[in-house]
This record gives C-alpha cells, sequence and structure tokens, in this order.
C-alpha cells in the first residue's frame, strides 16, 4: 500500500470525499449524458409477434450473474460511495435491489482503503442482506494493491464478488496533479486477482465501453465476466470535464463523446463467451431488452437510479425498478419470448451503423 498521501492529493481522503460529492450533484443537477453519439442500441429492431401465445404472467425474467439467481436481469450499477450523502444513496438503492432480486454494486471503494471510517458510506448489508452485492476499486489501485489487501476491501462490506474498474478517459482529462497517470501493470493484476482473490473479479469500463483488443486482453488474464459500460449514456469524461478548468476542461470536452457504443460492446463480449452485464445509457427496460438479446446476461444503470435516489427516495427508485421489468416483460410478450433464451434467440434486425462495429470488432 502506498504512503499516507499528502493533504490536498488525489488520494487525500477529503479530496475523495468532495470528488465523489460533486459527482452525486453533477449527476443529479446537469446534462452529463453523450452529446452527439449513442449507445446504437436503437439499432436492434426485435420483431413484432402478434400470436405470441403466452401468459405474460408466466414469463420468466430470471437469470444467473456469478452463480447466484436473479429474480430480474438487472443491477443497479456501483456509483457512488466515500461521502455522507452517498451513503443514504446506497442504502435506498440496495435495499431496492434486495427486494426486487437484483443485483447491485457500491462505487469506487478508493476512498475507504484511504480512511477506514469511510467504510459506513458504502455498508449496506443489513438493509440487504440477500442481494448480490458487488465491490468496487479501480486498476490503477489493484495495481498498487496486494490481493490481501483488496480482500479486505470485499470482506469489510460483504461483497460477493469485486469489480475492479477501468477508467483512463475519466483519469486523463482530470489533468496532472489530479487523476491517475499511469496505467502500467493492470493487466497483470486483474490476472493476479482472478486467480488469488477468493471471490469473482468482474472487470467494468466507466462510460467508454470496452473495445475488442480489451476484451481479448481480459480473456487472456482469464476473466469471465465483464460490465462493458459503454457509450451513450453518463460520461465520465464529460463530468470530469464539468469539474475541471482551464486546459483539462477544455481537453474533456473534446472528448466528451470518447468510446465505443454500449450495443457494439455487448455484442463483441459475448461472442468471446463472456458474461456480459450490459451498461452505459440503458434509460428503459426496451434499451434493456436490446441488449439482452444481443447476449447480456444482465443489464445494469446507474443514472436514472441515482436521480430517482436522490429526488424521490426510495418510492421513486421502486418505480424505476418496476417500470423497467413491466416494461421487459411486455416487450418479451411482444417478440413471443417466454425468457431470456428465447429473447436472445428471437429475429431482429441491425441497423448498419452497428452492424459496421459488430463487423470492425469480429476482425481484429
Amino acid at each position: 500500500m502506498p504512503g499516507a498521501p499528502m493533504q490536498g492529493s488525489p488520494d487525500d481522503p477529503s479530496t475523495l470525499s468532495r470528488r465523489k460529492v460533486d459527482h452525486l450533484e453533477l449527476c443529479r443537477d446537469e446534462a452529463v449524458e453523450a452529446r452527439h453519439r449513442t449507445t446504437l442500441l436503437d439499432q436492434v429492431q426485435l420483431l413484432h409477434d402478434s400470436l405470441p401465445e403466452l401468459d405474460v404472467d408466466a414469463i420468466d425474467l430470471s437469470t444467473t450473474l456469478l452463480g447466484r439467481r436473479l429474480d430480474v436481469p438487472f443491477m443497479i450499477s456501483g456509483m457512488t460511495g466515500g461521502a455522507e450523502q452517498a451513503r443514504e444513496v446506497n442504502r435506498v438503492l440496495a435495499a431496492v435491489a434486495n427486494d426486487r432480486g437484483m443485483a447491485f454494486g457500491v462505487g469506487s471503494q478508493r476512498a475507504m482503503m484511504r480512511d477506514p471510517e469511510l467504510a459506513a458510506t458504502y455498508a449496506v448489508r443489513d438493509v440487504a442482506p440477500d442481494v448480490l452485492l458487488l465491490g468496487n476499486i479501480g486498476g490503477v489501485q489493484a495495481a498498487q494493491s496486494s490481493t490481501a489487501q483488496l480482500r479486505e476491501l470485499v470482506d469489510a462490506i460483504g461483497a460477493d464478488g469485486l469489480c475492479v474498474h477501468l477508467n483512463p478517459g475519466q483519469e486523463i482529462v482530470q489533468g496532472r496533479g489530479h487523476g491517475d497517470r499511469d496505467f502500467r501493470g493492470v493487466k497483470d493484476a486483474i490476472a493476479r486477482l482472478v486467480d488469488d482473490l477468493g471471490v469473482p473479479v468482474i472487470v467494468k469500463e466507466t462510460g467508454c465501453g470496452l473495445g475488442p483488443r480489451t476484451l481479448d486482453r481480459l480473456v487472456d488474464a482469464g476473466v469471465r465476466t465483464v460490465d462493458v459500460s459503454g457509450l451513450g449514456g453518463t460520461t465520465w469524461v464529460g463530468v470530469e470535464s464539468l469539474r475541471g478548468e482551464g486546459i483539462a476542461q477544455t481537453v474533456g470536452d473534446i472528448l466528451w463523446d470518447w468510446g465505443v457504443p454500449t450495443a457494439a460492446s455487448v455484442a463483441w463480449a459475448a461472442d468471446r463467451g463472456l458474461d456480459v452485464i450490459a451498461s452505459g445509457g440503458l434509460r428503459t427496460g426496451l434499451d434493456a431488452a436490446r441488449a439482452l438479446a444481443l447476449g447480456a446476461r444482465v443489464a445494469s444503470a446507474a443514472l436514472p437510479w441515482l436521480r430517482a435516489a436522490m429526488t424521490g427516495g426510495r418510492d421513486a427508485a421502486e418505480q424505476v425498478a418496476d417500470t423497467f421489468a413491466d416494461t421487459l416483460r411486455a416487450v418479451m410478450l411482444l417478440t413471443g419470448s417466454a425468457d431470456l433464451a428465447a429473447l436472445r434467440a428471437a429475429p431482429r434486425v441491425l441497423g448498419p451503423d452497428l452492424t459496421r462495429w459488430i463487423a470492425a470488432g469480429a476482425n481484429r
């Protein structure tokens, strides 16, 4: 573990906590999604079936993730922690995920690593005893830490697995003295954790998507589950641009829409035999259905849940969950899909842009 960080440095606990609050408030209040590019999920057109021969109430939405059964194929993505405001968001959303049979992830535990007293902002087991819970640490921090130290992070919150997030886009636009600059050793750290951590390791992006070269490297490292977090939803490059100033802000604005569209990342990852969590701009149950049809095992989102929890509390978050599930169930009826396996096999038409992206990844 690196030595104690200097006050005001990127690893200083007070700096990390302030950053987490900034992230929450910006995502709640500002336009933080992609401006000119999309997820390409709109280019997955599922064919209507006027004679489905199904009972809508008998449609099976269940799936498995990391060997655990989920009642619905949804996950609330890891987004926050490390500040008191984050604590309440995590607890509200974890409780909803627990009650609805979904998975739940906390945000980066980097702040907790630096200040153990911040562990309470990630603690949700008392309100979500049965939820599939995922911890979270950055790839750079994983490379800088021992396996034992990272297992302590997992055990401290009772997590069932650890997400290692890849966010070079988000870090690099923060400028010198703020974001991470050296990304060497991350792949080896991931391979080490896959072998030695003792709980499942999930590798996730943070809004820029996973390209074919990255996916091939992750397969080589022994990774079995990825969260693609593709382009089209919240752009953390953009969020850091809103936080920044001077040249860093300008660079972030130029790269606001940088990344691989969600739909392409899902298709590439599924084609490589990975278990796929589809995230990045999924805003409705129809988006979820399209991602699941492309081969995702679980559909995930963060921004809709965050805004619901911060503006309307648990009731609003439950409404998001139920709207997602009811829409997915309706789409499955209208495609004649009795379960998710049938949805993955349902007839569809792919648009030309997505077709070109998929072909480009298959040829790498």
